[in-house]
C-alpha cells in the first residue's frame, strides 16, 4: 500500500513496523539533527538572556571561521561541517527506503519538476523575505532579538561558494526532516493535521530560538506557511527551493552590504 506524500494519516509500512518503532525512529532521528539543535538553541538563548547587556547587543554569528589565518584548513573544516549535516538527510532517505516508497521521492524531494519547483521556491522566497526582513529589524529594534551575522568568513576566494553550500545544505536538512519526514511519521502515529503543522512549526522555531524571540516566532510563522503549502503540494522540492534562496540572499547580501548601508544591523 503506497500513500500520497502530503498525507498519510493511519497508515503503516507493510514491513509491519509498530507504531512504537516509528516513534522511536522519528525520536533518534531528530536526537541526530534539529532536535539537538533545537535543545542546543534553547541553552544558548538562556546563555543570553543571564548575560550583562540586551540581547540586540549580543551577536548570533551563523557561518564563521573554523581555522583564522589558515584558509585552507579552514575550508577543509567548512566543507566537512557542510557534508556531515547532511547525514541525518541520508538517514532519512535510507528508512523511506525501507518502506519500499522510493525514498526521499516520496515526500517530493527529486528531480520530477525541477522548474515548477523552483518558480514555486522563488515566489515563496519573495514573499517571505522581505517581510522577515522587516520582521528582524522591528523585533531587534525592540530589544528582542540578538544581532544576527548571517556570516563572519575571511575575505578569500572560496567565501562565497561556502556560503552558498551552507544555504543548500540548511534548506535540505530543515525541509526534508522537519516537513517532509516529520509530517509522514506523525500522520502514520495518528496525529491530526493541526497537531502535527504545531509540532513542525513550533521545532522549526525552537532551533532559532539561540536568534532571539524574533527569530523563534518569525520562523514558528514560516514553518506553519510551509507546512500549509506542503500538504497543498504534496512536495518539500519548492519548499527547499524557497529556504535555499531566502538563506543565499541573506548571507551573500549580508557579506556584500555590511557596512555599506546605514540600516543593516552588523554585529
Amino acid at each position: 500500500m503506497q500513500a500520497e506524500a502530503g498525507h498519510v494519516s493511519g497508515w503503516l509500512p507493510e514491513g509491519g513496523l509498530s507504531r512504537r518503532t516509528l516513534r522511536s525512529e522519528t525520536l533518534l532521528v531528530l536526537a541526530l539533527s534539529l532536535g539537538a539543535s533545537a535543545l542546543s538553541s534553547l541553552i544558548s538563548f538562556i546563555g543570553s538572556l543571564t548575560r550583562p547587556g540586551g540581547l540586540k547587543d549580543q551577536a548570533a554569528t551563523l557561518n564563521s571561521s573554523y581555522a583564522p589565518g589558515r584558509p585552507w584548513l579552514d575550508l577543509a573544516w567548512q566543507l566537512f561541517g557542510i557534508a556531515t549535516a547532511l547525514v541525518p538527510v541520508a538517514l532519512v532517505a535510507h528508512l523511506l527506503l525501507r518502506e519500499g516508497v522510493g525514498g526521499l521521492k516520496a515526500i517530493g524531494f527529486d528531480r520530477a519538476r525541477p522548474w515548477p519547483d523552483l518558480g514555486r521556491g522563488a515566489l515563496v522566497a519573495a514573499g517571505i523575505g522581505s517581510a522577515g526582513l522587516a520582521f528582524y529589524l522591528a523585533v531587534r529594534a525592540a530589544g528582542g532579538n540578538l544581532t544576527v551575522v548571517p556570516e563572519a568568513l575571511p575575505e578569500v576566494w572560496w567565501k562565497y561558494p561556502v556560503l552558498i553550500l551552507s544555504a543548500v545544505q540548511n534548506s535540505v536538512v530543515e525541509e526534508v526532516i522537519v516537513v517532509g519526514y516529520l509530517l509522514r511519521r506523525l500522520d502514520q502515529l495518528g496525529w491530526s493535521p493541526m497537531a502535527a503543522l504545531a509540532a513542525s512549526s513550533v521545532l522549526r522555531g525552537s532551533y532559532h530560538l539561540y536568534q532571539g524571540i524574533g527569530g523563534f516566532v518569525g520562523n514558528m510563522v514560516m514553518g506553519v506557511v510551509f507546512v500549509l503549502l506542503y500538504r497543498r503540494w504534496g512536495r518539500v522540492g519548492p519548499l527547499v527551493a524557497a529556504h535555499a534562496l531566502l538563506d543565499i540572499v541573506a548571507f551573500v547580501g549580508y557579506g556584500l552590504l555590511a557596512g555599506n548601508v546605514s540600516w543593516l544591523p552588523t554585529g
